[in-house]
């Protein structure tokens, strides 16, 4: 796995061995940024269920201004903070080790503006999609202008995500057997 553009480019990152995590390839991690790419510059990233940091590592080597990594798996969190030190980007960066719920909470005492991109990637089996964004709809740093991006198994249903009219699916990028969903609020 490598840095596609920015800063770092073709740099390779540290991954985490065995099965534990599910790294995005670099095919679709290319395809992402191809459509979010001309908003990042400045941006601010929020790279939940981080695993290695790849995603939120090419945000900032993108221009983004800050990136929040969080992961509650300590093999990851090493792996995070030693591919920040090895692309130069440590200092663009926080690293959160603790559970996503908890780190949402946390990022709204730490957060003083909105966030431009939130990234989730957590395990497909956990569907615990709909519990993070009740969590993300009563925060501050969540506007009409943050980017929600969830990466899932291609079947995966998310027509629980307009039932109540608060969030919306604006976009929807289908692969081979994964798929990245665009939300945001309404």
């Amino acid at each position: 796995m490598r840095v596609i553009a920015g800063s770092a480019r073709s740099l390779r990152l540290k991954t985490i061995e065995g099965m534990s995590t599910r790294p995005t390839t670099d095919r679709i991690k290319e395809t992402l940024f191809n459509i979010i790419n001309s908003n990042l510059s400045g941006s601010v990233f929020v790279d939940l269920f981080s695993g290695s940091g790849a995603i939120g590592i090419e945000a900032l080597s993108r221009g983004g201004k800050k990136a929040y990594f969080v992961d509650n798996n300590r093999a990851c969190i090493k792996c995070i903070e030693d591919n920040l030190v090895f692309t130069k980007l440590k200092d663009k960066a926080v690293v959160m080790h603790t559970d996503v719920l908890s780190a949402i909470r946390k990022l709204q005492g730490i957060l003083n503006e909105p966030v431009d991109y939130i990234f989730l990637d957590p395990p497909y089996a956990s569907e615990c999609e709909r519990e993070i964004l009740e969590e993300l709809k009563k925060m501050d740093f969540v506007d009409e202008y943050t980017n929600i991006i969830i990466e899932a198994s291609i079947d995966r249903d998310f027509s629980f995500v307009e039932e109540d009219g608060f969030f919306e699916i604006f976009k929807k990028k289908k692969y081979k057997t994964n798929m990245h969903i665009f939300i945001r609020k309404k």
